[in-house]
């Protein structure tokens, strides 16, 4: 276990037990609507399951490391603890038929800020590791008030004998206000993050596809011994220069045929992306 700087012994890199030599570069799946969703028009999970499928080779075979598994078209999302025993069930058979493919380096997010139903969907499928993206302390989201899931998602993963899954845990979550905190400077929020036994930690934008600004970066990784990467806004333009200060990135907009997180992979994009990393 590792805490504040200072405190506990410092964590093997869990980047380095997932992925190997860094930097490293994720590649966003993001699934169309899961059974429960309002939009769910009755596809068969195993139609969902290719689509996965092809959307992770696309990444994986045009340079990338990895990809990491996202229930983003179930909008609006649901609060922590609000989530279905579908949505656990769906994801984990989807994210396994990625697994079979690439893995269990993949990650899985089940939004919004679901950690013990990433957990258990992560598992089931075999994957290594889950984003989690308030770990500590609070904010206000578009689904209203969320607090830090680290108590109940350790405990849970604990449980269920899932301990060697990583957490992949936001700094600065994308897509809400921060005042409840914002007494608290960036690196006391970092040490809270890694205190609460986080394994990697995430600089991101303000929003989905904004760009990470690189003092975020540096900031996060100035005051923490764990892992950092970037989890927003990674572009063939910027991402020499945010890679230079940190483990890697998750990547999404920057790789869809429209530059937009809702399009398809293109192997072009992609490529471009891999290329502008070194990949």
């Amino acid at each position: 276990m590792t805490g504040s700087l200072g405190v506990y012994p410092p964590k093997p890199s869990a980047v380095a037990e997932l992925f190997g030599a860094g930097p490293v570069l994720i590649g966003a799946v993001h699934l169309p609507p899961l059974p429960g969703s309002p939009s769910y028009r009755g596809e068969p999970v195993a139609q969902i399951c290719r689509f996965a499928v092809e959307e992770a080779r696309a990444y994986v075979d045009n340079g990338f490391d990895s990809v990491i598994v996202e229930n983003h078209w179930d909008i609006p999302f649901l609060k922590p603890g609000e989530h279905g025993y579908e949505v656990a069930a769906a994801m984990g058979v989807i994210t396994a038929a990625v697994v079979a493919e690439l893995g269990p380096h993949v990650g899985v997010s089940v939004l919004s800020n679901a950690g013990e139903c990433s957990v258990a969907s992560a598992w089931a499928a075999g994957a290594g590791w889950v984003r989690v993206n308030q770990w500590a302390n609070a904010y206000v989201a578009n689904e209203g008030f969320i607090e830090g899931q680290a108590a109940r998602t350790t405990r849970y993963r604990h449980t269920i004998g899932a301990d060697g899954i990583r957490v992949f845990a936001d700094v600065h979550v994308k897509h809400g206000a921060h005042a409840i905190v914002a007494d608290r400077t960036l690196a006391e929020q970092t040490e809270d993050a890694e205190f609460f036994d986080a394994d990697v930690l995430i600089a991101t934008g303000s929003r989905t596809g904004h760009a990470t600004s690189v003092d975020e970066v540096i900031g996060i990784r100035s005051a923490t011994r764990l892992p950092v990467i970037v989890g927003s806004g990674i572009d063939p333009a910027n991402v020499a220069e945010l890679f230079a200060e940190c483990d890697g990135g998750i990547v999404a907009s920057a790789a869809k045929e429209n530059g937009r997180w809702w399009g398809r992979a293109s192997p072009d994009r992609v490529r471009a992306v891999a290329r502008a990393a070194g990949k």
